[in-house]
């Protein structure tokens, strides 16, 4: 399994604010106003991912004092960072494209003032939860065993 590469990211969040963009050039004036606090999910979803790879790492790493983790948790978690990862990568395009739309229009209309707060507070959000589940996915790295380092490093010389 690859882990995922934030090349893969930047395309889906591309395409994402390219499609987004396009719908709000046809469709902004019928939309309901944004409310602002719309993308807090996500930054407390990336909390929580951020947090869970924080507790796997030390259990992975088999630290004193911790639970081993099984691998079909670990497998899980992986899962879970990388469609985390993918869907805040859509959202964070999606959010920029909305942010990209309505700052220029901030003072020619009034809904264009309270939607550029969601979008800032949905792009950062995104964020958030791009980033701790892609430390969720790092943390799920298996320790290199030492025997094996020790057998690569000698191969080297």
């Amino acid at each position: 399994m690859r882990f995922t590469r934030p090349r893969d990211l930047a395309v889906a969040a591309v395409v994402a604010a390219l499609l987004a963009h396009l719908l709000l050039i046809a469709g902004y004036n019928s939309l309901p106003r944004l409310p602002a606090f719309i993308g807090l999910t996500f930054l407390v979803l990336g909390g929580v991912e951020a947090w869970f790879g924080f507790s796997l790492r030390s259990r992975i790493q088999r630290k004193p004092g911790t639970v081993p983790v099984e691998a079909l948790v670990a497998a899980r978690a992986v899962a879970l960072s990388k469609a985390s990862s993918l869907a805040g990568a859509i959202m964070a395009g999606v959010w920029g494209a909305v942010l990209l739309y309505v700052a220029p229009r901030f003072a020619d209309l009034e809904a264009a003032a309270g939607d550029t707060l969601a979008a800032v507070v949905g792009l950062v959000s995104s964020a958030v939860l791009v980033g701790g589940a892609l430390w969720l996915e790092h943390c799920c790295r298996t320790p290199e065993d030492p025997d094996e380092s020790d057998k690569i490093t000698r191969l080297r010389r």
